[in-house]
């Protein structure tokens, strides 16, 4: 059974990814006003102090927007915390999500019950994403309320399974909260995941290409007129494997069709995330970005979502 915070307030079941580099709070909050969940990663405000500011801007519109719309209130918000080693800064930005009773902790790259037992203090839900069912299993019993089962086609970090065989194996043990990700770019889309046994769709590249997204508008461009075969998977610019834009590799002089592999041992994520080799350059996408066809607002991208979702749902009469 889905937790409230997962279910009131969204027009569509819906997490929008936290985007690296990209989200930021002007695109979460437009995301939260169109009724879905709007997330940002913590290491997205720089400085750290940065992220204290960004907070209590989110939580302060948010308060006055629901205050002024109570008949239609925003959906609440999200912050994605990197529980990789190499992330220096996962205990004060931590201690920022405790401060602002941040509702929704995405946790990334690795499991840890000390950051669960954070946001359990004051009520929040952590959603751990997962690649596999192994990783499934280790994050629920270091106390993660949900999962984010990361599948084939994903933008950014991304595993290789097929949707249909990770839900369905960590369905036979688990029957809490679960989001899909993997290519989700349609209302269809959406309605497929909860077909699957899927409670949410977690939904990263068509938010790319919106106005609001902190992304340069070459990087928008190459969402809008790339598919499916424009995307390679490599784990040559963090040690992890992530699918990303063709033309973006190509276009800092390498092939992105014989890239050199990456020693995972080696993986430093806040380099990764601030050198000028990953994310700033080169630039993610998941496989579902022939879906996209202009940049839009949030607002807009949003309605075209909730209208396939419904024309879907009435094409298939549930």
């Amino acid at each position: 059974m889905l937790p409230a915070v997962l279910k009131d307030r969204l027009r569509l079941p819906v997490i929008a990814s936290p985007l690296f580099i990209i989200s930021h709070p002007e695109l979460t909050l437009a995301q939260c006003k169109a009724g879905v969940v709007g997330a940002f990663p913590a290491l997205n405000a720089r400085p750290e102090s940065q992220l204290d500011e960004w907070l209590a801007m989110i939580t302060e519109d948010l308060a006055t927007y629901n205050a002024a719309n109570p008949e239609k209130p925003a959906a609440p918000f999200a912050v994605n915390q990197i529980v990789h080693t190499s992330n220096k800064r996962l205990e004060h930005d931590l201690m920022m999500c405790v401060k602002y009773k941040v509702p929704i902790v995405i946790s990334s790259l690795g499991a840890v019950p000390e950051v669960n037992a954070a946001v359990h203090s004051y009520g929040g839900i952590v959603l751990h994403d997962i690649i596999n069912n192994r990783h499934a299993n280790s994050a629920i019993r270091k106390g993660a309320d949900g999962l984010i089962a990361v599948a084939a086609g994903a933008g950014g970090h991304a595993g290789t399974l097929s949707p249909f065989a990770l839900v369905q194996e960590i369905r036979e043990w688990f029957d809490g909260p679960l989001l899909l990700a993997g290519a989700i770019a349609t209302g269809g889309g959406i309605l497929a995941a909860q077909a699957m046994g899927a409670d949410m769709a977690y939904i990263g590249s068509p938010f790319i290409a919106t106005k609001e997204a902190r992304a340069v508008e070459g990087y928008k461009q190459m969402i809008v007129d790339s598919n499916a075969a424009d995307v390679v998977y490599s784990n040559y610019f963090t040690g992890i494997h992530g699918n990303y834009l063709k033309g973006s590799i190509a276009a800092t002089g390498m092939d992105p069709d014989a890239l050199p592999v990456a020693d995972p041992s080696k993986m430093d994520f806040d380099q990764a995330v601030s050198g000028p080799k990953a994310w700033k350059e080169i630039w993610g996408a998941g496989q579902g970005v022939g879906a996209v066809k202009a940049v839009v607002p949030v607002a807009e991208l949003v309605d075209r979502l909730e209208n396939e979702y419904r024309a879907a749902r009435e094409r298939l009469a549930v």
